[in-house]
């Protein structure tokens, strides 16, 4: 059966139908690069990544638009861009309010200067946006690569690559201006004071994606632009597309509008993607991600100006958005201490394959709680595959359950089920007594969709007496353990020795006696 997905604009599953089968277009929002990405943030961009990974996946079958079945080959041009100017720091208003996030970045990083704060940024020029733009977003980019994230590695080949896939909003000031001016144009968009708007009353379609009306939206220009200047728009609902503004920190010539050309500004958020996905993959595209706090305004607000610039009624054929990221069950905060970007847990010796997992491995559209213990539970699964894989290609010999492969697909088909499809690996997985080639091939071919095993693993530690894999820390109590353990093996205490292992075994570990004395420990 084709692959069915939910669609945010029909509040439905449906079968994903490309305008090309062979060749999906899919556009994802990217990062804010005024600060390090948060795992919640990383959550909805693996999400698409597996999406991505799936469509190319051979056991992925799309529904073509005259009702056959595709099965492939297939590739994705996967775009996610790289915001580094004109997202507000109050975004839940369609016109934006507060202050440019880039501008935020610049007094954060001046505060930590004057306060002598140790900071990864504290060689960065807080005054030059544009070098702290690019210092995060390579610090994104490094994080991205690390977690198997395709387009941030395809990127990475070339500086060509980079603009091609991941493209930055300050690439594209030329393409947004001439957008605005389109729109304004035929209609859609007009001039009030030192700000454009966007007319969401000539657009009827406003609201399908967000399920809002123009009577329940918030209006008013969020401390943006001047109360006078919000009495000029035609609607409290219009949102911005340019702001002239000679004070902001990075600033360009602005659009021409009634034959003026408005002053030096900055161009809203809206219009960045609506521009950036229409120069990569054209007026049409098949898939757009993104998480759920961008479906209103971000998302609605960009298919409305992409339908009345191209004319078009279909901006994405299918929209694809994640749920939200808790941690132990709570909000993600600062304050709290429970909040993470990948690189603090990579830090912390958590191995990429292992974040990776725990973020992927709850149905995108349920809320995901993230755990350390979950995590744990996590690098022990992968541990586990790596085994499978290693044992099995020195043990020739058919897979221990054909049939994995295909109830893995069944599940990946049923609106990307991804905990379904690896509780159906899982269970497999301790059905198999000794690995063979078949089940090491059978595996790759499921985990170039997960993405796990070809990422970087995390370094053993070694002490006096254990070997520390995959990515464990050294446990003084573990450590202690393995000292009584070897004590009463000297002694031949061997039911002693025993009680040990299998204690250490309801911890969680395995361990193995190798060559001078030591023991490798492992999750179990």
């Amino acid at each position: 059966m084709p692959m069915q997905l939910n669609n945010t604009l029909t509040r439905s599953r449906e079968p994903l139908i490309p305008a090309d089968p062979s060749l999906v277009t899919f556009y994802t929002c990217g990062p804010t690069v005024y600060d390090d990405a948060h795992i919640g943030n990383f959550r909805s961009f693996l999400a698409a990544d597996l999406l991505r990974r799936w469509i190319e996946s051979p056991l992925c079958q799309l529904q073509t638009s005259d009702g056959s079945v595709h099965q492939g080959p297939r590739k994705v041009r996967h775009i996610m861009n790289i915001t580094d100017v004109g997202h507000m720091t109050d975004d839940d208003l369609a016109d934006g309010g507060g202050e440019d996030k880039m501008q935020a970045a610049t007094k954060r990083l001046l505060e930590q200067k004057k306060s002598g704060s140790a900071h990864a940024a504290a060689d960065v020029d807080p005054h030059d946006p544009r070098a702290i733009a690019s210092f995060y977003t390579e610090r994104f980019l490094e994080d991205a690569r690390a977690l198997g994230l395709k387009v941030a590695i395809e990127a990475n080949e070339s500086e060509a690559k980079r603009q091609e896939l991941m493209p930055r909003a300050t690439e594209s000031i030329d393409g947004m201006r001439a957008m605005i001016e389109d729109l304004a144009a035929k209609g859609y968009a007009y001039r009030a004071g030192d700000a454009v708007y966007f007319d969401v009353q000539k657009y009827d379609r406003y609201g399908e994606l967000s399920g809002n009306t123009l009577e329940k939206l918030r209006g008013g220009a969020g401390g943006r632009v001047d109360e006078s200047h919000t009495a000029e728009k035609r609607s409290p609902a219009d949102f911005l597309l340019w702001k002239a503004d000679e004070s902001h920190i990075v600033r360009w010539p602005g659009p021409t509008i009634d034959g003026q050309q408005m002053g030096e500004g900055y161009p809203g958020w809206h219009i960045e993607c609506s521009v950036m996905a229409r120069e990569a993959l054209g007026d049409e595209i098949d898939l757009h991600s993104g998480g759920e706090d961008n479906i209103f305004p971000h998302h609605e607000c960009e298919r409305a100006q992409s339908c009345c610039a191209t004319g078009s009624d279909t901006f994405a054929r299918h929209w694809f958005h994640g749920r939200f990221l808790q941690v132990e069950g709570e909000k993600m905060s600062k304050s709290k201490g429970n909040f993470f970007t990948p690189r603090d847990l990579f830090a912390q010796g958590h191995e990429p394959a292992a974040v990776r997992l725990e973020l992927i491995k709850t149905h995108y559209r349920t809320n995901a709680n993230f755990t350390q213990q979950g995590l744990k539970d996590s690098a022990r699964t992968v541990a586990r595959l790596r085994k499978i894989v290693e044992e099995g290609k020195s043990n020739p010999g058919e897979a221990s359950d054909p049939s994995v492969v295909e109830a893995f697909a069944a599940a990946m088909h049923d609106d990307l089920n991804i905990a379904e499809a690896i509780g159906v690996l899982g269970a497999w997985r301790n059905k198999i007594e000794k690995p063979t080639s078949g089940d090491a091939d059978a595996l790759l071919q499921i985990d170039a969709v997960l993405g796990l095993l070809g990422l970087e693993q995390a370094k053993s530690t070694e002490t006096e007496i254990g070997v520390f894999l995959d990515g464990l820390s050294p446990d003084s109590e573990v450590e202690s353990l393995l000292a009584s353990r070897a004590e009463a093996r000297k002694a031949k205490d061997f039911a002693k020795s025993d009680e040990i292992r299998d204690e250490l075994a309801a911890r969680g570990f395995v361990i193995k006696d190798v060559a001078g004395g030591k023991v490798e420990v492992s999750r179990k």
